[in-house]
């Protein structure tokens, strides 16, 4: 008895469901329908989407194109303004980036898209974006410390503690500082870290000290020694103030007398003055046959028969 109940159960269902697809065709008659019209409909909203896209893409391109001319002139009148480069490079970065951002805005209600609705979604996601990209927004905020305390500039000659990064400021942009070697290579810095960082900057005043100290024998006459080095330091035409020069002991070490030099001299020369300097005091100790003392390493070789 239950399975002939089931049995009908299941008819009836079948039933019902040819019914359902037989009333379904009978209200939509194929051949009743305007195909004509119908083409011209539908191909008429996807030509009206097709041209929203080309021309929300001639926005973007136009507008990125006008930027880039913009911010051309800026960079020029800021330049001619003689405002830090430094400065120029980061503000421009930075308005080139906010532009950008406005002419997608304008292309993307263009396409019939609620710039609220847009700016809802962007905001949701940027917090998200935010809490992913900390390290890169604290690049930013470095940039713009860097930018408002001025530790250094473009052009100057700056060492990290610690590192061994250092070299001449090439660019500072939005998220990183470059720094261009000795040898010509970049190192790339970002303004997060660098703003955390003790850092030395080598040529931010117009002079700088040098520091030299040689050691000398025992048995050499400490005033000949110093006649020696301010004879030298005379012949130093790159010495700013030659009464400024001090010649001194600076300690007894173990196996010889430290003998000190100082001076003042232009930072561009520094580094050139100081080799020269080093390079004079060998020769000049050479011919007057002063000793630098240095380690020796005595080997014996014993012979055993």
């Amino acid at each position: 008895m239950c399975k002939m109940n089931t049995k009908e159960t299941q008819e009836k269902r079948g039933e019902f469901m040819l019914a359902q697809i037989q009333a379904m065709f009978a209200v939509v008659d194929l051949g009743k329908i305007n195909w004509n019209q119908f083409l011209e409909k539908y191909l008429e909203i996807a030509m009206s989407i097709i041209g929203k896209v080309i021309v929300s893409f001639l926005i973007i391109a136009i507008g990125f194109k006008l930027i880039k001319i913009l911010i051309k002139l800026l960079k020029t009148t800021l330049e001619k303004a003689e405002i830090d480069y430094g400065v120029i490079s980061f503000s421009c970065s930075f308005i080139r980036i906010g532009l950008r951002c406005i002419v997608i805005f304008m292309a993307v209600a263009h396409m019939g898209v609620e710039v609220s609705s847009f700016i809802a979604l962007l905001g949701s996601a940027g917090v998200a974006v935010g809490l992913a990209l900390q390290g890169t927004l604290s690049n930013v905020a470095g940039g713009v410390l860097l930018l408002i305390l001025k530790p250094f500039q473009v052009g100057d000659y700056i060492v990290l503690t610690g590192t061994d990064c250092e070299g001449e400021v090439a660019a500072m942009d939005i998220f990183y500082t470059k720094l261009k070697t000795i040898d010509n290579r970049v190192i790339v810095i970002p303004n997060g870290t660098l703003s955390n960082s003790n850092l030395i900057n080598n040529t931010k005043q117009e002079r700088r000290l040098i520091d030299i100290e040689v050691g000398i024998s025992y048995d050499a006459d400490i005033k000949e020694v110093k006649r020696i080095l301010t004879d030298i330091a005379k012949n130093e035409k790159r010495i700013l103030d030659q009464d400024g020069v001090n010649i001194f002991v600076s300690s007894l070490a173990d196996s010889s007398v430290m003998m000190g030099i100082r001076c003042w001299v232009p930072t561009s020369d520094y580094v050139a003055t100081k080799w020269a300097l080093n390079e004079e005091i060998k020769i000049r100790f050479d011919e007057e046959g002063i000793e630098i003392p240095y380690q020796k390493l005595d080997v014996c070789i014993k012979n055993e028969v």
